[in-house]
C-alpha cells in the first residue's frame, strides 16, 4: 500500500487561514486606528484623532494632513485595556510565528507522509495565539466608549480593531483545522 501524496484538507485550510490571520493581526497591532475620535470640541470639524495601542494620530480630513506621535493628554495609554493590548498583541504574533514553524514541520511538503501529531500541536498553538489576540480586541471593544476622550466628541471603531478581530478569528479557525490532525494520529494507533 503506497502512501497517498495528497496533503490532508484540514492542513491546507490551516496553512492558508493562519498566515492570513497573522497578516491581519500584525496590521491591526501596528496601525494606529483602534478608535476614531471626531467632532472634537475646540477643533476644526474635519479633524479626526485616530488612537491605536502604540500611537495617536491627528488627521485633517479636508487636506489629508496627518500627524502622528500626538501627546496623550487624557491618559489613554494608561488605561488597562490599552496596556493589556500592548502586551498580548505582540505576544500573539510571536506565538503565531512559532505555531506556523511547527505547522510547516508537521505538514508534508518535502516528506512522504505528514506528521499528524506535530500538525495537531501546531493547531493548538495557533488556536492559543488567536485567543491571545481576540481577548484584547474584545476587551477594547467593550471599553471603547469608557476610555478617556474629549467630552462631546464622537467615538467610532477604527479599522485596526476590525483587522485584529478578523485576524484572531482566522487564526482560531486555522488552528482548529490543524488540530483536526489529531484525528489521523489516533486512527494510526
Amino acid at each position: 500500500h503506497l502512501p497517498s501524496m495528497r496533503t490532508p484538507t484540514e492542513m491546507i485550510v490551516g496553512l492558508v487561514l493562519c498566515p492570513c490571520g497573522l497578516l491581519l493581526t500584525l496590521t491591526g497591532t501596528l496601525a494606529p486606528s483602534w478608535r476614531k475620535v471626531s467632532l472634537v470640541p475646540d477643533q476644526p470639524m474635519d479633524v479626526v484623532w485616530e488612537q491605536g495601542i502604540w500611537d495617536i494620530c491627528r488627521e485633517r480630513q479636508s487636506t489629508h494632513d496627518r500627524l502622528c506621535g500626538q501627546a496623550d493628554g487624557l491618559g489613554y495609554f494608561e488605561q488597562v485595556p490599552v496596556r493589556v493590548a500592548q502586551g498580548l498583541m505582540p505576544s500573539s504574533l510571536v506565538v503565531t510565528v512559532l505555531g506556523l514553524v511547527v505547522a510547516a514541520l508537521g505538514v508534508r511538503c518535502w516528506q512522504p507522509e505528514p506528521r499528524h501529531l506535530l500538525a495537531g500541536v501546531a493547531g493548538l498553538v495557533l488556536l492559543l495565539s488567536g485567543l491571545m489576540s481576540l481577548v484584547p480586541s474584545s476587551w477594547y471593544t467593550q471599553e471603547l466608549w469608557a476610555l478617556p476622550a474629549p467630552p462631546g466628541s464622537t467615538l467610532t471603531v477604527g479599522y485596526s480593531l476590525v483587522l485584529s478581530y478578523l485576524g484572531s478569528c482566522l487564526e482560531i479557525l486555522g488552528g482548529l483545522a490543524l488540530a483536526l490532525s489529531f484525528h489521523h494520529c489516533c486512527k494510526e494507533r
